[in-house]
């Protein structure tokens, strides 16, 4: 959501930086729509003010007869100023959040710049994770498809308790070392909670709805976030650190065609997810932070990989700013995206209405939101299959810092 104020200031401001993100100037339309609504205010308020002069002014039938007509007016306004704020409303929250200024330019994901790189990637090309998965017997897809469709895996046996392992290390990598809070949060959530992360109404058709109405998750982001919407948090308990291990489910509507094999491309899959809620001043900071703690995850794992920051035509809806790392594949011969570490500003702070205050102030302003995952478990899995894979046996070496959450098993074979 944005700042009209800002947009009435800075109109210019507000068109240049939608251009970057491909748009069209949006002020001229949300000028015109503010500005009839203002007016609209200002005309029902005089008119309040009139009817309340002459309902003081006798009891004569003419003065009633002004008063029911200056009722029937107002309600009339009062119906045309609630649909201009709905329109309003509907157009602010329709567009992307504004880049921040050392965003990289660029049309898509060619346009993204490396950051640095970790590891050095694997030299011979492995088989890929469900060629490895199924000739181990523990990944059946073709008994999933049955029962949900495309996009759906069963794990069994060793690969079952490696992903239970991976989620289990992250979090007390996160809790005991990075400071996060552990939450289990509601996997199903109502509108205005979607509406609060940016999910909704823009990214309607790529979510999950019950027949009831609820949304399921996409990413634990979205309930995590939602802990402060409607609050005024006071600035001495910021910055607030969350994390959860969570399934998440997408409809992956834009995904036909693309990774159809496997498990890199999931209607359900799991995820360690991390959110901070900050003050606007430490935010940037904690950004670099949040990117750190993923880094160290895939550091400890032992898997070679990069970070780079998106440009302008790659970077989310509701994102100012964003990191992805992506892991070495050798069965793909090729990084993939594993974590995304996105700072929000106070974009999702707006829609939720969430804000703080600091000690001794009267004064409230929006708190600075951030997610980003911790890491993606399907993901992890994937590289761990792939980049530990053994040739000689067809079996996957457990990574050291995984063994003792596998009951010290050292190697998972057929």
């Amino acid at each position: 959501m944005h700042d009209i104020n800002f947009i009435r200031k800075q109109p210019q401001d507000f068109d240049k930086a939608m251009g970057r993100r491909g748009l069209t100037p949006q002020s001229p339309e949300i000028l015109k729509l503010d500005e009839e609504r203002r007016a609209a205010q200002t005309e029902l308020q005089k008119l309040q003010a009139e009817r309340n002069a002459k309902k003081s002014g006798g009891n004569a039938q003419a003065l009633m007869d002004e008063v029911t007509a200056l009722k029937n007016r107002m309600d009339d306004l009062a119906s045309r100023e609630k649909t201009l704020a709905e329109s309003l409303n509907q157009h602010l929250a329709s567009l992307p959040n504004i880049l921040a200024d050392d965003v990289p330019d660029g049309a898509d994901e060619h346009g993204n710049v490396e950051v640095r790189k970790h590891g050095t990637p694997r030299a011979d090309k492995t088989p890929e994770h469900f060629e490895i998965g199924e000739k181990l017997g523990l990944m059946d897809f073709e008994t999933a498809a049955k029962m949900s469709g495309a996009r759906f895996v069963i794990l069994s046996s060793g690969l079952a308790r490696l992903e239970r392992a991976l989620a289990q290390f992250m979090l007390d990598t996160h809790t005991q070392e990075h400071g996060f809070t552990e939450i289990s949060p509601p996997l199903l959530v109502n509108d205005q909670t979607m509406f609060g992360t940016g999910q909704l109404p823009k990214f309607a058709e790529e979510q999950f709805r019950t027949t009831r109405g609820d949304w399921l998750i996409p990413t634990s982001e979205v309930p995590l976030t939602n802990i402060v919407a409607e609050m005024i948090v006071e600035e001495e308990t910021l910055p607030r650190r969350y994390t959860a291990f969570t399934p998440c489910f997408r409809q992956e509507a834009g995904a036909a065609g693309k990774d159809t094999r496997g498990m890199i491309r999931q209607h359900q899959f799991y995820k360690v997810e991390m959110v901070a809620i900050t003050t606007p001043e430490t935010s940037a900071a904690e950004q670099e932070r949040m990117v750190g703690c993923a880094e160290t995850v895939l550091k400890k794992l032992g898997i070679p990989y990069r970070t780079i920051v998106l440009c302008s035509g790659d970077t989310g809806f509701g994102a100012r700013k964003t990191y992805d790392i992506e892991v070495w594949l050798p069965g793909q011969g090729r990084y993939r995206e594993i974590s995304s570490v996105s700072n929000c500003w106070d974009f999702q702070a707006r829609r939720m209405n969430a804000r703080c205050r600091a000690k001794g102030a009267k004064d409230t302003r929006f708190v600075h939101t951030l997610n980003g995952s911790g890491v993606a478990v399907g993901r992890a899995l994937i590289a761990v299959m792939e980049n530990y894979y053994d040739p000689a046996d067809d079996g996957i070496v457990v990574p050291d810092v995984l063994r003792p959450y596998m009951g010290g098993l050292a190697k998972i074979k057929n």
